[in-house]
């Protein structure tokens, strides 16, 4: 099984993009055999329909990575009660088709949401709207459980996330993804 995860923040130490490096080790130790990957992205450009087709380098190497995928497992901050713009920019840029004769690929893609905010929300609202967004792409939503870890610094020194008290519903949530993906193919 090949699991792509997605930090929805570009920063490099970021809080939700150490939750994706928390479920990696998870997931390392429940099930080894598994091939978990975070995904780099970075480099894919603002979407413009003038310069989608031929897509950009950057895009065509998400597309491809998105594809082999067995499944993805989001995990996004809240900004100002919404999708960050850089992981809205990249949905955008996944939800155009391939080609004349290849679809877009987030249709039929299991994905599990999972998001830590500094506030009190846990990054809820922004799931929220990532569930309208990827339903109407067809993807297939794993909607329990979802991990939203309210006030998120509580669990973290200096920056480093410790998941103290949130281990056990990250494990239970990689637990119910494997098994999501299982059913799902």
């Amino acid at each position: 099984m090949n699991i792509l995860a997605i930090a929805g923040s570009l920063r490099a130490a970021s809080y939700n993009r150490q939750l994706a490096e928390a479920a990696g080790a998870v997931l390392a130790k429940l099930h080894p055999e598994i091939d978990y990957r975070i995904l780099a992205w970075d480099d894919v450009p603002f979407m413009n329909q003038d310069a989608e087709h031929p897509a950009p380098a950057a895009v065509t190497r998400v597309r491809g990575e998105v594809k082999r995928a067995d499944g993805l497992w989001l995990f996004s901050p809240e900004y100002n009660h919404a999708i960050p713009g850089p992981l809205k920019n990249l949905l955008d840029w996944l939800s155009r088709p391939v080609s004349d004769t290849e679809g877009q690929v987030l249709a039929g893609k299991p994905v599990a949401l999972a998001g830590a905010s500094i506030g009190m929300s846990g990054a809820a609202h922004a799931q929220d709207q990532l569930v309208g967004v990827l339903s109407f792409l067809d993807a297939r939503i794993m909607n329990q459980p979802r991990l939203a870890i309210p006030h998120i610094a509580t669990q973290a020194e200096d920056g480093v996330l410790k998941l103290d008290a949130s281990a056990p519903y990250l494990e239970k949530q990689a637990e119910a993804f494997v098994r999501f993906i299982d059913r799902q193919s």
